[in-house]
């Protein structure tokens, strides 16, 4: 077709005419109206954006002597960022004595791991570093699951919120209403 007919065409139907392969032999053109098309592409891409989710490695660490409250505060830490589709790398630290029994460090490990294993799994089994022995935990769940989840309850939370305060306006008027009454 020729360019003065596609744009007679294009200016009869109210739209743009959009080069969209000007590589192609004959160059390829589109009728559309290239403002929403446009927006229609920025909020495409800004979805994307929004599900993006970048898995951080946390750290956290022992003690081959930790104490059960002291553990239990960071086993609660390591919970918490796994339910956050987070990376976790555990490390427990040995000095001095403590570097000939790597076995407390593999037996806290191990029972850290037992204890996390329906929110992650071992992504690399314990290992002596010098005088650390290190483990990461992957979390079973992804990142981008976890903030959509978290979205999603938020806007419910939301929506309750809405449903409760226009509830709450309504029975309002009418309470203030038989307060008068009794008053006269």
């Amino acid at each position: 077709m020729r360019v003065e007919d596609a744009l007679r065409l294009a200016e009869e139907a109210d739209l743009d005419l959009v080069e969209v392969a000007p590589d192609a032999r004959p160059p390829v053109c589109k009728l559309m109206d290239y403002g929403k098309f446009k927006y229609e592409s920025a909020m495409k891409a800004r979805d994307a954006r929004r599900n993006q989710a970048n898995t951080q490695l946390k750290e956290i660490q022992f003690r081959p002597k930790i104490d059960e409250h002291d553990y239990a505060t960071k086993r609660g830490h390591v919970e918490r960022f796994l339910k956050g589709g987070d990376k976790v790398k555990c490390i427990v630290r040995f000095r001095g004595r403590e570097q000939s029994r790597p076995e407390l460090g593999i037996r806290l490990l191990q029972g850290l791991a037992e204890e996390m294993a329906e929110l992650g799994t071992i992504e690399s089994h314990p290992r002596q570093d010098g005088r650390n022995m290190v483990m990461v935990l992957a979390p079973v769940r992804k990142k981008a699951e976890v903030k959509s989840d978290q979205r999603r309850r938020r806007e419910e939370a939301r929506a309750a919120r809405r449903a409760e305060k226009h509830a709450g306006r309504g029975a309002k008027p009418s309470a203030a209403g038989a307060s008068a009454q009794d008053q006269a």
